[in-house]
């Protein structure tokens, strides 16, 4: 492959490489999700992917790039039967935009000529281009909920439907889907995530050697980018020869019952959701031994199709880092081997294999974590009763997150117009209609009725005739509705020697866990400022990676005073700058303590100054009550009565709480009357 960087100064770059090879060789394995940090190649090594796929035939003239062998029958430029005149042309590589709309994406109608003449005026979108090529999403997921939906539909059933008003096309949109993301900025929807037929995992290399030979050719391909080209374009021709051979053997190459057998042992003992994990290895392990030469799957070719197809199936909530226990796999592809049973008995007599660890040589339940035994020594404990950290100075070590629940839904009131998402009201593109204006710019979302009524008075005057509705444009009018939006959830937690107590620490944790995964499932942007001992830091910036504010709170460490009036200058800091990125993405601020301030002089009343500047902005609040025991002062309450917000209990905080549930019809109610 053509690039300006060496394949081996990034790690995992090999697993890559192979993997956009294999969809080469047999596109119906499914396409190939590129997760790593920023700088990797990544984008550079998919976009090299094109230039070795074989040319097409297409029908000349027609824009959805119809094959004359197997013209579509429902092709809007058709129908093509018998074919005529076919021209052939490189695969193309269309990329899909962050930010595109559903109209650049799925194509438009024109809904003005559709009223008025009656005719099927349909503009292509990026689908129609992609059809028998590529389709590669930079930064996949931060895609738009409604995209994604759109492309899930189109790579289950190869085509695409455009329905409008009654008015509907439908072509074919079969194409390979690659998608390059950082983690770090977020996770992807499972639904799409298994759409992806493999996964692999990059990251710089950390050896000097190879990290110069990085910017050796960078600065020679700048220097001269068609001499670099010249230089590689041997091995370029000789891996496109490779790729067109092995696309030739394919059909040959045979897949056994052993070799089937084992790919549905290995999908059985990872317990992969559903059947498309055995599908998708048994198509890359026939590609494997195609681009190999071979007529036979070995079970090495099992092995290689496991590493790439199952890491990303594997993960079963947001915070699951996708991977794969190597020991594991070896075992299982063993036992089913019909090769060496003996050993293969020998390794199951194992001391529960499949226990904590995942039988991958993990450290064992006791081997001094967080959950450890009582053996070996323990770290001296504070006042609290709490183990303190190496270093003294009152600061206490992290403690373990209690298992997350469903929490209630937390909205930030009135109607905003954010990024589309699931927790707050909004007016959106998509969602329930609620009425009508004239559009501003192009028409997407026809209001019918309104349209008409618009037209209605003037039919005599435009000379109307036949039954035909005389619509001008001045007539149209576009749809409003109504869904929901992501918001910025910013958590600012107490850390202070008060909340360290360790089950009420680890309550918290959990409590701030189940709204981070709660966060995760409406799209939300999160952020963690925590406060204790005499300042407040922000623990992690604004970020769509709910799984990296979720590593935040787990190494938290506890102790020292509290700083209320700190942590809440902090955060009124964090969502001033966010407003100045962000201005139509509205913020809820989660606010975790026990509402004690003994942090700094006066430390009450600053902390009341600092709370009412909330509430002169109108930022949405939430107080998370962790007080706990038979007396409480009810510290938490008076500082959302400050910050105009609401307080609610840990308990409340619970989606199956009676207490909560209680709170609810009471506050209904006080709104009704």
């Amino acid at each position: 492959m053509t690039t300006p960087f060496p394949f081996t100064a990034v790690v995992g770059q090999d697993d890559l490489r192979l993997a956009l090879l294999l969809n080469a060789v047999s596109p119906a394995v499914g396409g190939v999700l590129v997760r790593g940090e920023k700088g990797t190649a990544k984008s550079t090594a998919v976009r090299a992917l094109s230039v070795l796929l074989p040319t097409v035939d297409v029908v000349a003239g027609c824009r959805f790039s119809c094959d004359p062998a197997a013209p579509d029958p429902g092709c809007p430029d058709g129908p093509h039967n018998p074919p005529g005149a076919f021209e052939s042309r490189p695969a193309r590589m269309v990329e899909l935009p962050v930010g595109a709309s559903e109209d650049r994406l799925v194509g438009a109608l024109d809904i003005e000529r559709a009223l008025a003449e009656g005719v099927k005026a349909f503009e292509p979108g990026l689908l129609a281009d992609a059809h028998r090529g590529i389709l590669y999403v930079d930064e996949v997921n931060l895609l738009h909920d409604h995209l994604v939906d759109l492309l899930l539909d189109a790579a289950a059933m190869g085509a695409s439907y455009v329905e409008r008003e009654g008015v509907s096309v439908r072509h074919a949109a079969k194409f390979l889907l690659v998608g390059t993301m950082n983690p770090e900025e977020g996770e992807l929807r499972p639904q799409l995530l298994d759409r992806f037929g493999l996964t692999v995992e990059v990251a710089a290399s950390r050896e000097p050697d190879q990290r110069v030979e990085v910017v050796r050719r960078r600065l020679a391909y700048d220097d001269d980018p068609a001499g670099f080209a010249a230089r590689w374009a041997d091995e370029e021709s000789a891996v496109r020869q490779r790729v067109v051979a092995a696309r030739a053997l394919l059909p040959s190459v045979r897949l056994g019952d052993g070799a089937l057998r084992q790919i549905a042992a290995t999908c059985a003992a990872f317990e992969v959701d559903g059947m498309r994990a055995d599908i998708v290895m048994a198509r890359t392990a026939t590609a494997l031994a195609a681009w190999a030469g071979r007529t036979d799957v070995l079970a090495e070719d099992v092995r290689q199709a496991a590493l790439l197809a199952l890491p990303h199936r594997r993960r079963r909530n947001p915070f699951d880092a996708p991977g794969l226990d190597e020991d594991r796999l070896d075992r299982t592809l063993e036992e089913f081997s019909g090769e060496d049973e003996a050993e293969a008995a020998d390794e199951d007599e194992d001391p529960d294999p499949d226990g904590p660890g995942g039988g991958g040589g993990g450290p064992a339940p006791d081997d001094g974590g967080p959950q450890g035994g009582d053996t070996g020594a323990r770290p001296e404990a504070g006042e609290d009763g709490e183990p303190q950290a190496p270093g003294g100075s009152g600061e206490q070590a992290p403690t373990r997150a209690a298992e997350p629940f469903r929490t209630k839904v937390l909205t930030v009131p009135g109607i905003g117009a954010g990024a589309a998402g699931r927790r707050s009201r909004a007016r959106t593109e998509h969602g329930r209609t609620t009425g009508a204006r004239r559009p501003r710019g192009a028409l997407t979302k026809l209001h019918l009725a309104a349209t008409v009524q618009a037209a209605a008075p003037h039919q005599r005057a435009r000379g109307r005739s036949g039954p035909g509705l005389v619509v001008r444009r001045d007539d149209l009018r576009q749809a409003t509705r109504e869904g929901r939006e992501g918001n910025l959830v910013l958590f600012v937690v107490d850390a202070s020697g008060s909340m360290a107590a360790r089950q009420r620490m680890s309550a918290v944790k959990g409590a701030v866990l189940s709204l981070l995964l709660d966060a995760y499932q409406r799209r939300d942007k999160v952020g963690l400022v925590t406060f204790r001992g005499s300042a407040a830091e922000v623990a992690l910036p604004p970020t769509s990676s709910v799984d990296a504010a979720a590593a935040r709170l787990e190494a938290l460490p506890t102790g020292g005073r509290t700083p209320l009036a700190a942590g809440l200058l902090r955060a009124h800091d964090v969502l001033r700058v966010e407003r100045l990125r962000d201005p139509a993405r509205r913020a809820l601020m989660v606010v975790v303590t026990d509402g004690r301030a003994t942090g700094g002089p006066e430390p009450v009343a600053l902390a009341g100054r600092a709370a009412r500047l909330f509430a002169a902005d109108q930022v949405a609040s939430v107080v998370v009550d962790c007080e706990s025991g038979p007396v409480r002062l009810g510290l938490a309450g008076e500082l959302a009565g400050e910050l105009g917000g609401t307080a609610v209990t840990l308990g409340e905080l619970r989606a199956d709480s009676i207490a909560g549930l209680v709170k609810d019809v009471q506050s209904r109610s006080r709104r009704a009357a």
